[in-house]
């Protein structure tokens, strides 16, 4: 006969890790989509449970947008580690650039939908710059290595580029423009002849 005893928390743990996953898709997914429905309550529907669930994972708007935000950088590193191998290097820019637009858009719609414009911990912000600077950095040597493009910028400098350019945009339909701007951008990237060489290497952070 089954020890049910034994079972039920370790099953319960397992529903716990569950649902906070699909709390996270889903206010990932709400928060990227913006718009005037993009709150807690959408965000638990989104992820089929009730705000009592969302708010026993997430006590706070704060905790959630933390959450949330430390898991799409994680996802993003984890991203340009596999594209480092995949592809024309290039390509690997460009996938994961549209995949940095998508966590923009994501903080963008959790700032305007939970009145969160100035929460930016010291530490969650280096803990994002650094981690997001190490990934472009992977891409960026790949490509520089390959000839394709120029080398006289570094993983801060293309952060800062195309978050800015993010950011600069807005209202309805702002990610299709920023994806038409960055393809401008990486086409200026390109590696052109004649260009000097850098007094430092892409990527060594200097």
């Amino acid at each position: 006969m089954p020890d049910h005893a034994a079972t039920r928390p370790r099953r319960t743990r397992a529903d716990a890790i569950r649902n906070r996953n699909r709390l996270l898709e889903a206010a990932a997914a709400v928060f990227g989509r913006g718009g005037t429905g993009a709150g807690l309550d959408a965000v638990a529907r989104e992820a089929g449970v009730g705000i009592g669930t969302l708010y026993r994972h997430f006590p706070t708007r704060e905790a959630l947008y933390e959450a949330v935000y430390r898991r799409e950088v994680d996802q993003l590193v984890e991203l340009a580690g596999q594209l480092a191998t995949e592809g024309a290097p290039m390509q690997a820019l460009r996938r994961w650039f549209t995949a940095l637009m998508g966590m923009v858009a994501t903080k963008k719609g959790m700032g305007a939908a939970l009145a969160l414009a100035a929460h930016r911990p010291p530490e969650l912000a280096a803990y994002s710059a650094s981690r997001l600077q190490e990934a472009i950095g992977m891409l960026l040597r790949r490509a520089v290595e390959a000839g394709e493009v120029r080398t006289d910028l570094g993983p801060e400098d293309l952060l800062m580029a195309v978050v800015g350019l993010c950011y600069v945009l807005d209202g309805p339909g702002w990610q299709a423009q920023a994806l038409r701007l960055l393809d401008v951008f990486l086409d200026g990237l390109r590696r052109r002849e004649g260009l000097a060489a850098p007094s430092h290497a892409a990527g060594d952070g200097s």
